[in-house]
């Protein structure tokens, strides 16, 4: 229990203003560093503010110097002392206490600390390292400097949704096992052997019923779950800014997410972003960048030669293009600098997308120059140059298959690419855009059926829904992706709220009647008594702070996250438990044996 004489009166980082000179005060805080002068004992005192010197002198105050010289890095103390401006040449211009110092008289060790893994302002540390000892890796500036912003961001977000009517709802954790994304993550139940919980993946279903309910403007900083393969930007468990509205359009929803985001960037970065935002549909994002978030920091769109290769006699594109496959061109200006060797490390790098190689040629004298010109005639050459827009220096990068799929995920990847080897993306441009006009259906080869390219609740367009019973494929959603620098930041749809329209959806996905009310009866049933138009999204909190904050990697913003394998090393999880715990819930394990 701290004493009231060591409570302190002002944190370390706010000793900086001219009216404290000559003032007493008590600092509480963290010895970073130690300096023993012989006749005279520095320390550098930190708390989240910032970080302090104190200077104890053994001819004034001997008792107090006796005890700074016991301190070691990362104890724990309270000092009481005069501050004094330093002098002239001792003042410390990297910090923004360096005017000043704290001539101390009392200080009191509340505690002491073993000899830390790393250094708190050790700046490069084995990540393993900093996620095994988290409580100390917190304690460094720039852990605490991406708390405090995603604190501050999420401070913004409330006042705003609460000064334009929303209220803020929470919704259960456990919930009813619905798979129709990434994996659940399952929670037996101990009171009903047998049965399970499932973690949400988001609240969709119950911010639904929240506007049948009549809450009619929702929003929730939610916890979310799922089960999946983890990269640099995604973890097990995530916050979403989840957000529902009743009675809306499409268009009503877009302008006031585009406002907060705005507002957002403004009071907490003193950026300002143009608005509306751009707009651009999934087809023209598709055909223009092969992807559905893409990075419109730089230009290289990408160009469809899939008609071209048919004039060709070149076998690869020949083949492909007669059995309905895909043929997409990305034209490089200055692709001349692209070495033998880089086209081969290309090659190689769209081989991890599943690509079977990668064609190239250059401009060279207003003529196409490679080892497969040969296959195409003087005239089809023009044609190709002309298409492509291509000019001198240009390089031609080509990726063709009958797998749409693979010709989609490798040339996105390979313009991204190209855009790092040529430092084309600038690291302090904001590039938004919304992607609007979904697809409602892709195809499964695999399943022979339709799945919903975002969730079954979603609704078509309006001018599409004709197209239900004579081509599905073809028709659109009211969803749409924020997308920042090619990072979706967040997205959403407006929501089907007719019983009978979400019967129909369901049967085109193939889901049967008997298992849509055991999947969705509830929702089902609450759409029956009467269910206003609404809509909403949710944005990745996590990521929308990573990308603002100019990071690439999520855990950086993320208090106590986990491994790549969904490990926390600090609280050594996920962990083994005890045999009574099993069969209090009527569980065995036994020895997974997978199938060969």
């Amino acid at each position: 229990m701290i004493k009231k004489e060591q409570q302190r009166t002002i944190y370390c980082g706010e000793v900086k203003e001219d009216s404290l000179n000559g003032k007493r005060i008590v600092i509480n805080g963290w010895v970073q560093n130690y300096r023993d002068h012989g006749d005279l004992t520095f320390l550098d005192v930190r708390d989240r503010t910032g970080i302090v010197q104190l200077v104890f002198d053994p001819k004034t105050d001997p008792e107090a110097h006796s005890i700074a010289k016991k301190v070691r890095s990362e104890d724990v103390i309270s000092a009481s002392g005069i501050v004094h401006f330093r002098t002239e040449e001792n003042i410390n211009p990297k910090i923004p206490t360096g005017r000043f110092e704290v001539k101390c008289d009392t200080i009191e060790i509340l505690s002491k600390s073993k000899t830390p893994p790393f250094q708190i302002d050790q700046e490069e540390i084995n990540e393993e390292v900093r996620l095994k000892y988290r409580f100390l890796d917190i304690r460094r500036p720039f852990m605490l400097k991406n708390l405090y912003n995603r604190h501050k961001i999420v401070s913004t977000v409330r006042n705003f949704l609460n000064q334009n009517g929303f209220i803020e709802v929470e919704t259960p954790i456990l919930n009813k096992s619905t798979p129709e994304g990434a994996r659940d993550f399952l929670v037996p139940s101990r009171l009903s052997h047998g049965k399970f919980y499932a973690l949400p993946q988001s609240p969709q279903i119950f911010k639904q019923l929240l506007m049948i309910g009549g809450v009619e403007r929702y929003y929730q900083i939610a916890k979310c779950f799922r089960d999946e393969d983890l990269r640099s930007d995604r973890q097990p468990e995530f916050t979403q800014i989840d957000i529902e509205m009743s009675f809306i359009t499409q268009d009503d929803i877009i302008s006031l997410m585009e406002k907060m985001i705005a507002t957002v960037l403004k009071e907490n970065y003193n950026i300002d972003i143009k608005l509306p935002i751009r707009r651009m549909t999934y087809k023209e994002a598709i055909d223009k960048y092969a992807s559905d978030r893409p990075d419109l920091r730089f230009g290289l769109e990408i160009v469809d030669v899939t008609h071209i290769g048919l004039k060709s006699d070149f076998a690869v594109f020949k083949n492909v293009a007669e059995k309905g496959g895909m043929i997409k061109c990305l034209p490089v200006p200055d692709g001349s600098k692209l070495s033998r060797k880089d086209l081969d490390d290309l090659i190689a790098f769209v081989g991890k997308y599943g690509a079977k190689g990668m064609a190239w040629m250059r401009v060279k004298d207003g003529k196409l120059e490679s080892n497969i010109v040969k296959y195409f005639s003087e005239e089809v050459q023009k044609e190709l140059i002309q298409v492509t827009n291509a000019k001198e220096d240009y390089t031609l990068l080509f990726i063709g298959d009958t797998n749409k799929k693979i010709v989609y995920d490798s040339i996105s990847n390979l313009r991204l690419n190209i855009a790092d080897r040529f430092n084309l993306k600038d690291k302090n441009k904001l590039e938004f855009v919304w992607i609007v006009d979904f697809p409602l259906f892709e195809w499964n080869e695999e399943e022979n059926r339709y799945d919903s390219v975002h969730h079954p609740f979603t609704a078509p367009l309006i001018e599409d829904l004709d197209l239900l019973d004579k081509d599905p494929l073809k028709v659109r959603s009211q969803a749409y992706d924020l997308v920042l620098n090619g990072i979706e930041l967040g997205g959403g749809s407006i929501r089907i709220h007719n019983t009978e329209l979400q019967k129909k959806i369901f049967s085109l996905l193939n889901i049967s009647e008997e298992e849509a009310m055991k999947k969705f009866g509830f929702l089902l049933e609450a759409l029956s008594y009467g269910a206003p138009p609404h809509g909403g999204l949710a944005f990745g909190l996590d990521r929308m702070v990573m990308e603002f904050e100019g990071l690439s990697n999520i855990r950086d913003v993320i208090a106590f996250p986990k491994t790549q394998k969904g490990v926390d090393l600090m609280c050594d999880s996920p962990s083994e438990v005890t045999n009574k715990q099993l069969e209090e819930l009527g569980i065995k394990i036994v020895e997974y044996k997978a199938n060969k």
